[in-house]
């Protein structure tokens, strides 16, 4: 891609540089091809440091990293996972790290790896970690940095100012924001509510949708689970997400998102940047966002790459389309006699063995055919974990599967298979 192109050309030759590029653009790639090319790995110690603001953008870096091939090591690290594991990953350290600020902070502060040995500093997704709250932890673990000679800041979106500590003064700035073609790629309609409670109007506006993928957002924590509630009961499958809930139950609302056994992530914004999930076709705004970056941020996970996509404001009686909406959306009437969209294809399932227990995606697809009678084509997505696997298998062959498979073992071992709830 032309950015990547240009970034890492930039990389290689500034210590200073600012990357501005949309979400899912490939910014990852663009940066872990110098990083690459920084490391020596005749040194060790930690020489790479990649600060994100999420756990689930440190999962999705470090997993890009392995999938790179590369043989340099990689760990990550972040809150809602177990600080023994990652002192002892770092008892041998990574030459790339990768982690949320908070925790980068207390493993400095513990003196669990030597910050003398890193040169290159990426500040991944800054503005949001700045949104998150992150300025005081970012601020102290670039002070804890004696040696950086690098440093590569990437953001979705122009900030003005840029905090003194981020120490991007004279830097080399490149900007591929292209917003006014995202904007004509992405449609806007206003689906309005004859009642206070626009939850039913939602429903109807999924079930117009049939299920086809789509992201709804809200501003509130407590509305996700409610409104994912009210859809589940109506015949809608839906994960819902949001930054109250524990680290798994988080990553397994991803992952029946991405691997289609659900249609609908109902979702703070949280979910708007910085994770791996797919392309969607719809992004829904039960709650309007409070400003033009949100905005801006939630429609970003459509009409990406030259695909085009729908936004839709669904709008109470006394709500209005916000000002910082140039466009005038289209009003999209809603049939009355709209039916729920069919089921997903794919259910979930949990095995209980995951990568530590040296189970991998060919073992389980031949477990899955061998023992459990499936086609090739009736397995889909398969996330191995450290300790579990996330498989999607046809909705149709799982009583049959489960059945098979309820007294076998995997490469040898006793484990717990079932459909992940």
């Amino acid at each position: 891609m032309p950015m990547q192109k240009a970034a890492i050309s930039a990389i290689a030759q500034n210590d200073r540089v600012i990357l501005l590029s949309p979400t899912g653009s490939g910014k990852t790639l663009a940066y872990l091809i110098p990083a690459i090319d920084f490391i020596n790995q005749q040194q060790e110690g930690v020489q790479v440091l990649v600060i994100a603001p999420s756990r689930e953008l440190v999962l999705q870096i470090e997993q890009y990293f392995k999938g790179m091939g590369t043989g340099i090591k990689v760990n990550g690290c972040y809150g809602g996972h177990p600080m023994w594991i990652e002192e002892q990953n770092l008892t041998q350290p990574p030459a790339l790290l990768v982690g949320t600020p908070g925790r980068l902070v207390d493993h400095l502060q513990s003196q669990n790896f030597n910050p003398a040995s890193v040169g290159m500093v990426i500040l991944d997704e800054f503005d949001k970690a700045l949104e998150f709250g992150f300025h005081n932890e970012m601020s102290a673990i670039l002070q804890m940095l004696p040696n950086v000679t690098k440093r590569v800041l990437i953001s979705a979106t122009q900030t003005d100012t840029l905090p003194e500590f981020a120490g991007m003064d004279n830097a080399t700035t490149l900007s591929f924001l292209p917003e006014a073609e995202q904007e004509a790629q992405l449609t806007l309609h206003v689906v309005r509510s004859t009642e206070r409670d626009k939850a039913y109007t939602l429903l109807h506006l999924l079930y117009h949708l049939k299920g086809e993928q789509s992201i709804v957002f809200l501003n509130h924590r407590e509305a996700v689970e409610r409104i994912h509630n009210i859809l589940a009961d109506n015949g809608i499958h839906g994960s819902f997400y949001h930054g109250g809930l524990d680290q798994h139950v988080r990553e397994r609302a991803l992952v029946k998102f991405r691997n289609g056994s659900a249609n609908v992530l109902i979702c703070t914004d949280l979910a708007s940047r910085g994770l791996d999930i797919p392309e969607v076709r719809h992004i829904i705004h039960y709650h309007l966002p409070t400003t033009e970056d949100a905005f801006v941020h939630r429609n970003g996970r459509t009409a990406r790459m030259n695909a085009t996509g729908a936004s839709y404001l669904v709008l109470s009686g006394e709500e209005g389309v916000p000002a910082y909406i140039a466009e005038e959306p289209t009003e999209l009437m809603l049939p009355s006699n709209l039916l729920p969209p069919n089921p997903p294809r794919f259910t979930t399932l949990y095995i209980g063995k995951g990568k530590k227990d040296k189970v991998n995606k060919v073992d389980v697809v031949g477990f899955l055919t061998q023992k459990g009678g499936l086609r090739k084509d009736e397995i889909g997505l398969i996330e191995s974990k450290d300790f579990f696997t996330y498989v999607a298998v046809a909705s149709d062959c799982v009583p049959n599967l489960l059945m098979r498979v309820k007294t076998e073992r995997i490469k040898n071992m006793k484990t717990v298979i079932e459909v992940s709830l």
